[in-house]
């Protein structure tokens, strides 16, 4: 297995969002296993990323844990300082790749949804990935590569999910113009869009939910739900050498959902 090494054999370093759990938990711990040394955010829960320092531990990797609120984007400038100083921790000076993966969900019908929630939705998913991007923009080494998570729920349409798909798509825009401006510092910008994924996103609807996993896996191509190792172990491998030349692209991870 490569370890994604640099020439001069300093490991690479990553930047997950919303790292503690979930999709973003897989992707630091797939990264791990390749040899890559994470960074990562998590919201509230220093219990929870601390399981995930230990588990990159094992795998042997270094993983730093720092909180973060992606809709506070007052908060950046404090949080670039600390990464700063996590690098340094890491003997580094640049990072390599970025995971903007961090998000909530809302399930409300258009004609329901108020000023606040939309509100909500575009800082923590645009706004925040927008300006955490930028500031994090002096620090990532020509040649890195940046994943912008979206949704299935971009090219499929369904009821009560409008705002929240809205700003998914909005992000898949912001992927290709990025792709363009950054290619001059050789540095890569691709969409991962997963499906529905049992974990504990939307209250655990999918992994919790019988009748919600049922109906996943009845519309499923590969007949089930999705798993975080079902994505996670995708984004790393999007990261690495092997797929330098993919760029500005849409990929979505859904086991052939609503084909």
């Amino acid at each position: 297995m490569s370890t994604q090494n640099t020439p001069d054999s300093r490991a690479r370093i990553a930047i997950v969002t919303g790292g503690s759990r979930g999709i973003g938990r897989n992707t630091v711990l797939s990264l791990a296993r390749r040899g890559v040394d994470s960074i990562f955010t998590y919201r509230s829960n220093r219990a929870e990323a601390e399981h995930v320092v230990a588990a990159a531990a094992e795998a042997g990797r270094r993983a730093v844990a720092l909180p973060l609120d992606t809709g506070d984007s007052a908060s950046f400038d404090r949080f670039v300082g600390e990464v700063r100083q996590a690098l340094t921790s890491l003997d580094a000076q640049r990072f390599d790749y970025l995971v903007n993966n961090a998000g909530t969900s809302l399930h409300n019908a258009f004609a329901e949804t108020t000023e606040d929630e939309l509100d909500t939705l575009y800082r923590i998913h645009f706004k925040g990935v927008f300006f955490l991007t930028q500031k994090l923009l002096p620090l990532i080494a020509d040649g890195g590569r940046i994943v912008n998570i979206s949704s299935g729920l971009t090219r499929v349409s369904m009821p009560g999910v409008t705002a929240y798909a809205s700003m998914k798509g909005a992000i898949e825009v912001l992927t290709r113009v990025l792709a363009k401006e950054l290619g001059p510092r050789g540095i890569g910008v691709n969409t991962v869009a997963p499906g529905a994924i049992a974990t504990d996103f939307s209250g655990g609807m999918v992994r919790d939910n019988p009748e919600v996993n049922k109906r996943v896996a009845e519309m499923t191509a590969l007949g089930r739900a999705g798993e975080p190792d079902d994505v996670g172990p995708m984004i790393a491998a999007l990261l690495s050498d092997d797929n330098r030349w993919v760029n500005a692209q849409r990929i979505e991870v859904s086991g052939g959902m609503m084909v």
